[in-house]
């Protein structure tokens, strides 16, 4: 189960200082530690295997978190528990491979096609932008 499926836009969360504190700067820890609850603006791509969110803090700045440095809450303003599945990067990958319907090139003159490297190129590159 992914953070998408138990948090949305606009949600609050509690920011764990302790897993984030080492690549934050002085003024995103300032306003964690006057105020650790923050509201979700917006959902990212971490490596391929997570999802991370962009936060808006109490002093009005937007920063990046892991989703394990968060706390998420439920209607009734509970941490709800955190649980990993471990095979979730995994699904990921496969169902992001099944959705490209890429076919391995074998021939030699396909292998150098401009136009292949191009759609190679593009597909390799879409979740960088």
């Amino acid at each position: 189960m992914s953070i998408l499926d138990k948090a949305q836009i606009g949600n609050s969360v509690k920011v764990n200082l302790n897993l984030s504190k080492d690549r934050l700067d002085k003024e995103i820890i300032e306003a964690i530690n006057i105020s650790s609850i923050a509201k979700i603006k917006d959902f990212r791509i971490t490596d391929g295997k997570g999802i991370g969110v962009i936060l808006k803090l109490s002093n009005g700045k937007e920063q990046w978190f892991f989703e394990n440095e968060i706390d998420i809450f439920d209607k009734n303003g509970n941490i709800i528990d955190k649980y990993v599945d471990k095979n979730d990067g995994e699904n990921l990958i496969f169902e992001t491979i099944k959705k490209l319907k890429y076919q391995n090139k074998n021939k030699i003159i396909e292998l150098i096609n401009p136009l292949n490297f191009m759609v190679w190129l593009i597909v390799s590159f879409k979740d960088i932008f």
